[in-house]
């Protein structure tokens, strides 16, 4: 059963501490995003934005960033996120006990957030519409500060993040005979950021089911199903 925020930093107590100042600067990441970051790892003290994208499944995604170190035994938090299923979150390999939630922080989601990034490892944020340049900076000053991950679902945030996912290209898959059932998503992901991660990557994996499996091949959808294409970071 996932904690409430209050429950979560109460189980930390005095670990907190030695969680930010820990000698590993990276966290884990599941097995098919690895190879969209930098060293295939999730660097401690970066901010990672999960666009909307073009094809359905950025909160997935966004479940997937936090796939990694969540099992690796990381605390992860996830504010603003009225609508997010703990099956879902168990499905991309969420351990529910290290997993606190804020459904609806309000007006103070800014506070929420950063003291939050005090004790967990990543936290992910699913801000309002509009957020002010000087709270992303806070915010992501208060991640670079402890040695935890913001990480950010949606459009619009005003930071300069580290690194920016989204997906370009998926198709369903299922219905390939014009019946069944829908059993997962096939989708190609491009990330691009700061530094080494400046040349934009491509992975394709599946969301739905066991997601630590990428799909054979080269990395171009086509054909075999409807395809969506754009660039990412932008709403469809």
């Amino acid at each position: 059963m996932a904690l409430t925020a209050r429950e979560a930093l109460g189980d930390l107590g005095g670990s907190a501490g030695s969680t930010v100042l820990a000698k590993e600067r990276t966290l884990p990441l599941a097995a098919a995003l690895a190879g969209l970051f930098p060293g295939g790892a999730l660097r401690r003290g970066s901010t990672v934005v999960v666009g909307l994208g073009a094809f359905p499944g950025a909160t997935s995604l966004a479940l997937a960033l936090l796939s990694g170190p969540c099992a690796a035994g990381s605390w992860c938090a996830v504010v603003g996120a009225a609508e997010l299923g703990l099956v879902a979150a168990a499905q991309h390999g969420l351990d529910l006990e290290r997993l606190a939630l804020v459904p609806s922080p309000g007006a103070k989601w800014p506070v929420v957030t950063a003291a939050l990034l005090e004790g967990f490892d990543v936290v992910l944020l699913c801000p309002p519409a509009h957020v002010s340049h000087s709270v992303a900076r806070q915010l992501e000053a208060r991640g670079r500060e402890r040695g935890s991950v913001l990480a950010v679902l949606g459009e619009g945030w005003p930071g300069s993040a580290d690194m920016r996912l989204g997906i370009v290209a998926g198709r369903w898959r299922g219905l390939e005979d014009g019946h069944g059932y829908l059993w997962g998503r096939e989708v190609e992901v491009e990330a691009a950021g700061k530094g080494a991660a400046s040349r934009p990557r491509r992975a394709r994996f599946w969301l739905g089911g066991p997601f630590q499996v990428a799909v054979d091949g080269p990395p171009t959808l086509g054909g075999g199903g409807r395809c969506a294409r754009r660039q990412p970071g932008r709403a469809g």
